[in-house]
């Protein structure tokens, strides 16, 4: 895994009520017993993490939001994104 995954199951377990239970890049986060008002938190505090906003509807990032490889794929996008916005200003 590289250093964004990390990251981020880092702080996923910071909200699991498991934080023991194996985290892997394809699993779902349905089965890491976050509350929804958690997974609030999640957001931001990757956006802390990585200087970055994430533009995030719970009702429409369904399956953005689906696995943690797909949370981890969404946020090296934005990072691409954001690195690529700069560098053309």
């Amino acid at each position: 895994m590289d250093d964004v995954a990390d990251k981020i199951i880092e702080i996923l377990r910071k909200n699991m009520k498991d934080p023991s239970k194996t985290v892997t890049l394809e699993t779902p986060l349905s089965e890491l017993e976050i509350e929804s008002l958690d997974l609030a938190v999640i957001v931001f505090d990757i956006e802390d993490t990585f200087g970055i906003e994430i533009p995030y509807n719970a009702n429409e990032e369904v399956e953005a939001f689906a696995t943690v490889g797909s949370v981890v794929d969404r946020v090296n996008s934005i990072i691409a994104e954001t690195k690529s916005s700069g560098a053309a200003a």
